[in-house]
């Protein structure tokens, strides 16, 4: 999988594709490494105002074991999401987060 969005991402340079890209890694080497990729996502002032960024940070963060920084980063996803099932089950993650 992460070949694939190698390959789709020299094709379009979406930081969306970018992102999934990122999940991908955290499947096959882990969340550190797949923050590691989100990292170079970071400055990307167009993620600034995207929910799926933030809620991806969040996870990753999770289960890296940084509760602090993850209940953060949802609580940005919250705010930034209309839906409100999405909502609700982004703050379900983020209540699921060991203090």
């Amino acid at each position: 999988m992460v070949e694939l969005y190698d390959a789709l991402l020299v094709l379009c340079g979406s930081p969306v594709v970018a992102i999934n890209r990122a999940l991908a890694i955290a499947e096959t080497q882990g969340a550190g490494a797949a923050l590691e990729a989100l990292q170079e996502l970071a400055a990307d002032a167009r993620l600034t105002q995207y929910q799926p960024y933030w809620a991806a940070r969040a996870e990753l963060l999770a289960r890296t074991g940084a509760c602090g920084e993850a209940r953060q980063a949802y609580e940005i996803a919250i705010g930034l999401e209309r839906d409100p099932a999405v909502r609700r089950f982004l703050q379900q993650r983020q209540s699921a987060l060991t203090p």
